[in-house]
């Protein structure tokens, strides 16, 4: 029997969607009501043999939202300053239009008809950014509405490791714990080990 001819476009390999790695840094854990204060977004790559790798970082911080709310122990852990003057912040519909046009620039390049959201715990990721969708009425939002990739699963399935950190050093990753909890090297490192497993799975 011959061997399944492996897919040439990342569109193929999934369906139409172009993989988006998102992480999204709060000012709490409920959507509609504490302040969304960072986005970073990379899309993930595929070449022509089939080899994932992420591919350029879009990042922005947030102005949060009139009436949000920032819970102190979530600002101590991320480390934000959200009244820092350098933190060059973008209002909410601001900050998504800036997002979303990168990602649907990387759908288009990659022939995809739409971008799915891979995080770990991707669905708190979504629900933040869903949240702001329907805040600003925003109607050009390229990720679809529901379905995700978790890596949380899937390094579940690899690694036995749930936790982030955990999971990338499992992977074999590199992980600074001082960088840890900023949405660019969370994506980052999320973007690297969600490539990590689908090259393995492939080589499989």
């Amino acid at each position: 029997m011959n061997e399944p001819t492996p897919p040439r476009r990342i569109a193929d390999r999934f369906r139409g969607f172009l993989p988006v790695i998102v992480d999204v840094e709060t000012g709490g854990f409920e959507c509609h009501r504490h302040a969304l204060l960072e986005i970073a977004a990379i899309p993930i790559l595929m070449d022509e043999h089939g080899v994932f790798t992420p591919g350029e970082c879009t990042t922005t911080h947030v102005e949060p939202f009139p009436g949000s709310e920032l819970d102190p122990k979530s600002l101590e852990i991320t480390g934000i300053d959200v009244t820092h003057p350098f933190r060059d912040a973008k209002p909410e519909r601001e900050a998504l239009d800036y997002i979303f046009h990168a990602v649907r620039m990387a759908a288009r390049k990659a022939e995809c008809q739409r971008a799915i959201l891979v995080g770990h715990n991707a669905h708190f990721d979504l629900g933040f950014l869903n949240a702001a969708v329907a805040r600003v009425d925003h109607k050009r939002n390229p990720f679809h509405p529901f379905s995700v990739f978790d890596t949380v699963t899937l390094a579940g399935m690899a690694y036995g490791q749930t936790v982030l950190s955990r999971a990338v050093q499992a992977a074999g990753i590199e992980w600074n714990g001082d960088e840890a909890h900023s949405a660019v090297y969370d994506t980052q490192k999320t973007a690297e080990l969600f490539c990590k497993i689908l090259n393995r799975w492939g080589a499989l």
